[in-house]
């Protein structure tokens, strides 16, 4: 199984509820679609429920703009101004780590500055925001994979469906055909969502402990 999973941002109950509902075997690969941080109210407990899992199963985790914000944020002050609007979160992140960068320990900098800019494989690719139809999905420009808003576009020139977050979907999430967007703001009250790329089968749990699931 290939399982792909939305935008957590910070929502740790429902990361944990969800791989204790799904029960990811070490065979299957779990591919999370960036946004570990901000919004939500453990970013810090996100990153190391991802860093436990990814020690005995097989985790792939890609890059969203919340990360490269974060990133940023140490290299300018414009930056830094950025990531601590409140419309990104970046204070929620840090508060979590005691309020500031200095206290993030090594091993969850490095998932963060490590996370993929996207993953391909012979049947769909994962991605954090989008894709550009008219180029190849390694040739895009950086801030497509982190900012592109979904909102159906065209099928991608390989042929291959991508598998994306970063806009919100309301409480369910979007299949177009060529693209499925798995972000339903879990942070927001919503749901965290995880799709199996080979069935369609959907999962859905919430910072209040709840599951359920949905076909697509």
């Amino acid at each position: 199984m290939i399982l792909a999973i939305g935008d957590i941002h910070g929502c740790d109950t429902a990361l944990k509820t969800m791989l204790d509902t799904v029960q990811p075997t070490k065979d299957d690969t779990v591919i999370t679609l960036g946004d570990y941080v901000d919004r939500g109210p453990d970013s810090k407990a996100v990153i190391q429920t991802l860093l436990d899992f990814r020690t005995t199963h097989k985790l792939i985790h890609l890059m969203g703009n919340h990360e490269i914000q974060m990133i940023r944020a140490l290299e300018a002050n414009h930056h830094m101004q950025r990531f601590l609007d409140p419309m990104c979160g970046g204070q929620d992140t840090l508060d979590n780590y005691g309020g500031s960068f200095k206290n993030i320990p090594v091993d969850h900098w490095e998932f963060i500055t490590s996370a993929k800019l996207y993953h391909e494989t012979d049947s769909h690719i994962f991605v954090h925001a989008g894709l550009e139809p008219n180029i190849p999905v390694d040739q895009q420009d950086a801030e497509t994979y982190y900012y592109k808003r979904f909102y159906g576009g065209e099928p991608h020139q390989s042929g291959k469906p991508y598998i994306c977050g970063h806009t919100i979907q309301g409480d369910l999430p979007t299949n177009a055909g060529h693209a499925i967007c798995l972000d339903t703001c879990a942070y927001g009250g919503g749901w965290l969502t995880a799709l199996d790329v080979g069935s369609g089968k959907c999962w859905q749990t919430n910072e209040r402990g709840q599951s359920r699931t949905i076909e697509i």
